[in-house]
């Protein structure tokens, strides 16, 4: 709930700049590990210690699923965490070090000028501690979160002061998007479109059974809301007192038909249904519901300021039939994938090995009974390319032969680049200051690599083994 606190700054630069610096202390760059020590120290910076209650506390706030939780003492997540946690600190160490101060005038200026508490076009404490109450927020640890983001913005200002863009750097990134590149390819789709057979899908099939299994799961529910609790239409904090109770009378155990009782609450029953929820149940709150793998306990939940108090009362799996329509459809996405890994791979190599020149190219296209078509492009945009493929492009040679993907192996293409021309970017030019702004943050993202290096050296960091494995295991 605390990352939608927002970022102030009043620069485009600094917006996209706040968040940069993350400080992620690699262990194996850390100082000496200590096995021993207080159970109650999970790591040192310099001297000041990092408590084990801190620490456990920051993972409760996490929210992290059961599966990540059941998944910690087998997986370096915990340590991952602890390393982004110590980065946090380390910077709140350097702006203290620096002197980056925020006066109390310049967070009330912050606050009041956050649209998020506007009505009427203008600042509404009413909306301020609205926003307080619904979020489980005190104003002190909201308004020290927000000082704390505006001193990070300070330093980035600081490091990044007085940076003096080149012309060669704009031009740089000014062609990384703009060329005039003829190229010739060809367009894989026809070879990886070809049908398939009864028999392939058939194996698919019967070697991924498992996979082809559809869970249905049955609740018991209640929303609980103003009218249903305290019979008024405003979220209050008489009402917020009320969820608290609930909250904490879950997680004693008590059973859903007796807090029902005890609030006069109506149950409801979903009935069998899929991770999609159907008509009573949409389907956000049905992902959250499926998380729940116990069944007869009572869990309370949170979904867009809506609260629920909910149980599971069954679980079916069905076994989904081969010809069903998504079955299907994912398993020739399946074998239409390992396709083209297999023969993308084939051509990588070739290309890498320099076995597939541009007459091979040729050879290829007429066995395969593939057009190679021409074009010439001169920026991020043409019909033939998306953005993405037309970038990996921009980066390949002159009389060079290269095999381009995107992400996601939907489009691949087999290129030849004839003859580039790269056009120059006056400072005229109405993208000048957009160009230049990205070459900005290039190299400051550079300057704040290099700051992260140095402030590895200036702070010893000790993580105490012994504890960080206790916590580990207890969940």
């Amino acid at each position: 709930m605390l990352n939608s606190i927002k970022k102030y700054s009043k620069t485009f630069f600094f917006k996209v700049l706040v968040g940069i610096i993350i400080l992620p202390f690699l262990f194996w760059g850390m100082g000496d590990v200590f096995s021993g020590g207080s159970q109650n120290v999970v790591a040192k910076i310099d001297s000041e210690k990092v408590s084990t209650r801190d620490f456990v506390n920051y993972l409760n706030i996490l929210n992290l699923s059961d599966d990540e939780r059941q998944d910690l003492p087998k997986t370096d997540l915990i340590q991952r965490i602890l390393s982004d946690y110590i980065g946090k600190k380390v910077l709140l160490l350097e702006l203290k070090d620096l002197n980056v101060i925020l006066e109390d005038s310049s967070l009330k200026e912050i606050i009041i000028n956050d649209k998020t508490f506007f009505k009427d076009d203008k600042f509404s404490r009413t909306e301020y501690e609205k926003f307080l109450i619904s979020n489980n927020l005190s104003a002190p640890l909201f308004e020290t979160n927000v000082a704390e983001q505006e001193k990070k913005r300070q330093l980035l200002s600081y490091l990044s002061g007085g940076i003096e863009i080149p012309n060669f750097l704009v031009q740089y990134e000014y062609n990384k998007e703009n060329q005039t590149k003829k190229i010739e390819f060809i367009n894989l789709k026809k070879l990886y479109d070809k049908p398939i057979s009864e028999k392939r899908i058939e194996e698919v099939y019967s070697k991924n059974k498992s996979l082809y299994t559809e869970t249905l799961k049955d609740f018991k529910y209640t929303e609980l809301t103003p009218s249903n609790i305290v019979g008024e239409s405003e979220y209050s904090e008489n009402f917020f007192n009320k969820i608290n109770q609930i909250e904490n009378r879950t997680l004693d155990g008590a059973s859903i038909d007796d807090i029902a009782l005890d609030y006069n609450l109506n149950l409801s029953i979903t009935g069998l249904i899929n991770i999609d929820g159907n008509s009573k149940i949409n389907k956000k709150l049905s992902q959250i519901l499926f998380k729940i793998k116990n069944k007869n306990s009572v869990e309370f939940i949170n979904l867009e300021k809506k609260y629920y108090i909910v149980e599971l009362t069954k679980i079916s799996q069905i076994q989904k039939d081969k010809n069903n329509k998504e079955v299907l459809e994912s398993i020739k996405a399946q074998i239409q994938i390992e396709n083209k890994i297999t023969e993308n791979s084939k051509l990588a190599k070739d290309i890498t090995n320099k076995k597939f020149s541009r007459t091979q190219m040729d050879i290829f296209a007429k066995d395969n009974n593939m057009v190679i078509e021409s074009v010439t492009l001169e920026n991020l945009k043409n019909k033939s390319f998306s953005p993405g493929v037309i970038k990996r492009i921009f980066e390949t040679e002159d009389k060079s032969i290269n095999l381009i993907t995107d992400n996601m192996l939907k489009d691949n293409f087999l290129i030849y680049v004839k003859e580039t021309t790269l056009p120059k970017i006056k400072r005229q030019n109405k993208d000048y200051e957009n160009f230049k702004l990205k070459a900005k943050l290039r190299l400051a993202n550079q300057i704040y690599n290099i700051y992260d290096l140095s402030l590895n050296r200036k702070y010893n960091v000790e993580i105490n083994e012994k504890t960080l494995n206790r916590i580990k295991n207890s969940f």
